[in-house]
């Protein structure tokens, strides 16, 4: 399969709130994603526990290193994907507004 230049895919972990429940997941478009987590456009996990505050993404150029990074991450202890998120994220800010244009 032939990916389009600029075409980014997005491994990234989503909140409620500092330390809240924790959502992983993969896209290959993270300003669409996230406006769905941020409607609720889709039922289940992330709008059940109103998952809507991005605080973790990795960039890649092609879907499967995203894939595996995914489930890597979410094979993970709680206290890992916290460090994680503390590492590039400290305040737990909403990174959404680095996709707006």
């Amino acid at each position: 399969m032939k990916y389009h230049e600029g075409t980014y895919f997005y491994v990234y972990i989503i909140t409620n709130k500092k330390n809240g429940v924790l959502y992983i997941g993969m896209t290959g478009d993270i300003k669409n994603r996230m406006y769905q987590h941020k409607n609720k456009s889709s039922k289940g996990f992330s709008s059940r526990y109103n998952l809507n505050i991005l605080v973790y993404y990795e960039k890649f150029n092609f879907p499967n290193p995203a894939i595996r990074r995914e489930k890597q991450i979410k094979k993970w202890n709680r206290q890992w994907k916290i460090n994680l998120i503390n590492d590039l994220n400290p305040d737990w800010n909403d990174l959404t507004w680095m996709f707006n244009d």
